[in-house]
């Protein structure tokens, strides 16, 4: 992971991209609760016809997924626009998703979980009542479009616990955990 540069303010808003299976439920919801930061989670932002179509198998096309950005990309413009702090979950695995929902943005920081297709399918397996199939997880891999040296992308490898994946991005993000690293920060 690569530190904020120096004198770079920290970011208002963290989007935690990465494909299915990543941990980006388990590391954002964790990360905004450390924070004391909204958290919304992306499937909440997707459609009832978005979800039955992977629940059937089926991956979704850049047409299903524009209306889902641009729902995240709202939900991003409000929090900037009245100052509360949030972070989401995104999968954002195309460049032009990425700068659909965070690009341009001042504040907006984006985070893709990084790990091997193997780590990934063995967690998916694992999960219970998710509608998002194993299966889908190949049309996922094949989407995703790596941060170029131009983007703002942090880039995070998911091997280790949750707890410590949120201490290293908090340190990387400029919003360092005071020496009780489980304890929230107060809302700024």
């Amino acid at each position: 992971m690569t530190p904020r540069p120096p004198g770079t303010p920290p970011p208002t808003v963290v989007v935690i991209a990465g494909v299915s299976g990543s941990g980006k439920t388990t590391i954002g919801s964790l990360l905004a609760e450390r924070l004391g930061w909204d958290y919304a989670e992306a499937d909440s932002f997707h459609s009832e016809a978005n979800i039955e179509k992977m629940r059937a198998g089926h991956p979704l096309t850049d047409a299903d997924r524009l209306p889902w950005l641009r729902a995240i990309a709202d939900w991003i413009d409000d929090r900037l626009a009245t100052g509360r702090p949030g972070v989401v979950t995104c999968s954002a695995l195309k460049r032009g998703y990425r700068d659909l929902v965070a690009g341009g943005r001042p504040g907006v920081r984006v985070v893709l979980l990084d790990g091997d297709r193997d780590l990934i399918a063995a967690r998916m397996r694992a999960r219970k009542d998710h509608y998002f199939s194993a299966d889908l997880l190949d049309s996922q891999f094949a989407d995703l479009e790596l941060p170029g040296p131009d983007e703002d992308v942090l880039t995070a490898p998911v091997t280790g616990p949750p707890e410590e994946t949120v201490a290293r991005l908090r340190t990387a993000l400029g919003l360092s955990p005071s020496p009780d690293t489980c304890s929230p920060q107060p809302r700024p």
